[in-house]
């Protein structure tokens, strides 16, 4: 049986289900006439919706169809059955329920205030698979507009992975983060949120580059580019990612398939690390990277060790973070990466604990939890 067997049968991965059995002695209670005095005490303060109803646990799944997994732009109707996935994921991992919300516009002005209009309704906003740069200035403005947080897995919960597999990664190699030479490679949604993530955790030393090379004043192709090159290149110098790659300790790239070369590794640092986290081929075989000398390599992929897999993150966020009505900081993600780092002891065939680690789940959910008060 195959995946379109699979979907098919089921129909949907998740259902509605009710929390008690109805009956005719609760009817009166559970709707008409008792529930008009819920109503009225939900309308008298919004907060009581928390309270009396299901706000406290129930978030929407947001995408436009715009960059759906490695497919691109598929639309909403490409989009539904994956945000359905994330739906079940967030009930399985994280005890939030999560409906799938599929946007039949790209419009940024559009999105915004369709999401802002869904507020009342759910205690917290998880956006996917919106495109770049549309999805920094969409999070920006949601965050800021929205009482509830906010959160897109694509840029904040794979730089939450990203950097959780790194710090493991230079503990075995050795090599501290403020020494290191780190080139992210594809300045989109998950790079550039991986820079800034870096940053905040003391690298000094990161390459950001982009389809024209290295990002400077003139390579930048938005202002996200710009900010970037502002805060890694000063010197607003100009390279190749190929020169960039020279001495090079960690390569991350978040861009597409099979872009690096076997003499590519063989010309970084000892013990280099490598990210190759394109989907569904990544940058560089492991097999390739490992016979030129990669110390360490990362995929996106199930089938290797080392995966860079979103779920170990956006459940446990999520989770604490509408449970206790907090926004999603930087220090929320930092937070995170540093639970996530600290919850195996190592190896270079497992630099993160496996996505159905339920224990990595309570625990990132419980010290949220406990970060927030």
């Amino acid at each position: 049986m195959g995946p379109l067997d699979i979907h098919k049968l089921l129909q949907g991965k998740y259902r509605i289900t009710t929390p008690l059995e109805v009956t005719e002695d609760n009817l009166k209670y559970l709707y008409t006439p008792g529930v008009a005095e819920v109503a009225l005490e939900c309308a008298k303060n919004p907060e009581n919706c928390f309270i009396y109803a299901r706000r406290k646990h129930t978030i929407a799944v947001v995408s436009d169809g715009s960059a759906v997994l490695g497919l691109g732009n598929v639309g909403p109707y490409g989009a539904l059955p994956v945000m359905e996935g994330k739906a079940m994921l967030f009930k399985e991992f994280g005890n939030l329920d999560a409906f799938p919300i599929c946007l039949g516009t790209q419009n940024v002005e559009e999105i915004v205030n369709i999401v802002k209009a869904l507020e009342p309704s759910f205690g917290g906003i998880n956006l996917e698979d919106i495109s770049a740069p549309r999805c920094f200035e969409i999070l920006n403005r949601l965050d800021n507009e929205m009482t509830i947080p906010v959160f897109h897995d694509d840029q904040q919960g794979t730089a939450v992975v990203v950097v959780a597999g790194l710090l493991n990664a230079l503990k075995l190699a050795g090599k501290r983060i403020s020494d290191v030479k780190i080139v992210v490679n594809g300045i989109g949604a998950a790079g550039y949120n991986i820079v800034k993530l870096l940053l905040e955790f003391g690298a000094k030393n990161i390459f950001a580059c982009d389809i024209d090379g290295l990002l400077n004043e003139k390579t930048s192709l938005h202002k996200y580019h710009l900010e970037i090159a502002r805060l890694t290149n000063p010197s607003n110098i100009s390279a190749t990612l190929r020169e960039c790659l020279k001495e090079a300790d960690v390569f991350i790239g978040v861009s597409k398939g099979n872009i690096l070369t076997g003499e590519d590794i063989k010309q970084m640092a000892v013990k280099p690390i490598i990210f190759a986290l394109a989907n569904p081929t990544p940058e560089i075989a492991p097999e390739v990277a490992y016979e030129n000398g990669a110390f360490i390599v990362a995929t996106g992929r199930s089938d290797y060790p080392n995966q860079v897999n979103n779920l170990l993150a956006f459940p446990g966020i999520m989770r604490a973070a509408v449970e206790k009505q907090r926004k999603i900081t930087l220090l929320t993600l930092m937070k995170a990466a540093e639970i996530i780092s600290k919850t195996i002891e190592p190896e270079r065939n497992m630099i993160l604990p496996k996505a159905t680690d339920r224990r990595l789940h309570e625990s990132l959910y419980y010290t949220l939890l406990e970060s927030f008060e």
